[in-house]
């Protein structure tokens, strides 16, 4: 990998006596080809296209700010509140935010209509099979979905959300937004999303179509019409809307005994509840 980026590694980590899978994280990023998954990024790079040298740098920076993580999320907590400061502090990792720049070509979508979801990996996959391109279709992220990385979730989520602020900016069209559930504190609506308007400011030709999604008893994901009725169809131009459609689905329509949309419901009563509403 190169022994000046593990100099590198070695002086920015050095005294963090963190035990487990944060001091794993800093073996492996001191000696990335020990981790056990190395063979299978390494290939799967390759069948997607990716030169050695790129996969080599990417590999060495992502098990970077894997060990580095564990220090931001610290930081966050004793030093933020609010939430989206923290996740701020989080994605603030230079090694991911290297990442991204070495990456950055390879998150273009393959198809023509970007998506964005919320809900569960069970909607992304939903977005795809509708012929659009979510994050983990792309050829950098198809690769790293694929993998585990690491037993601490926290130390690899702000990677993606690194990854996912730089996906959006590659928007020259429409984005389809598929929402399962709605959350107003999630990665979609509060940093995707905004990045988007931005986007949107300076190309009229992004523009944002909303999706309400819904699974039935049998598993099938299906949208959420006007008309509160399941349609393989659903679009609308505004979130707040979509988010109504939803809703009303769920308020009016749910089904008690659908083990699979449980948690959907059951967030959105909680919000409804935290809003002042009556059951």
């Amino acid at each position: 990998m190169g022994n000046a980026a593990v100099t590198r590694y070695v002086q920015r980590v050095q005294g963090q006596g963190d035990p487990g899978v944060r001091e794993e994280a800093r073996r492996h990023a001191a000696d990335p080809t020990t981790h056990g998954e190395w063979d299978t990024f390494r290939d799967m790079m390759d069948k997607v296209g990716f030169p050695q040298e790129v996969t080599d740098a990417a590999w060495q920076l992502i098990l970077g700010g894997i060990a580095e993580q564990g220090q931001l999320n610290d930081e966050a907590l004793a030093m933020f509140t609010e939430r989206q400061k923290q996740r701020d502090h989080r994605a603030s990792n230079s090694w991911y935010q290297e990442l991204v720049r070495l990456v950055g070509d390879y998150l273009e979508i393959d198809r023509p209509t970007m998506a964005l979801w919320s809900g569960g990996i069970d909607t992304s996959v939903y977005a795809r099979s509708k012929g659009h391109t979510p994050l983990e279709s792309t050829p950098f992220g198809s690769v790293v979905n694929e993998l585990q990385l690491t037993m601490d979730w926290m130390l690899k989520t702000p990677m993606w959300n690194v990854l996912s602020k730089a996906f959006v900016t590659r928007a020259r069209g429409p984005v389809h937004i598929f929402l399962r559930a709605y959350n107003p504190d999630s990665v979609l609506i509060a940093q995707e999303v905004p990045q988007l308007r931005v986007v949107m400011a300076l190309n009229p030709a992004v523009e944002l179509v909303w999706h309400p999604v819904y699974t039935t008893a049998d598993g099938q994901l299906m949208e959420v019409t006007k008309d509160l009725e399941l349609a393989s169809d659903a679009t609308y131009r505004t979130r707040d809307l979509c988010v109504r459609a939803l809703y009303d689905y769920l308020r009016l329509k749910h089904d008690q005994a659908n083990s699979r949309s449980e948690r959907a419901n059951a967030e959105m009563g909680a919000r409804l509840a935290s809003n002042g509403n009556q059951p």
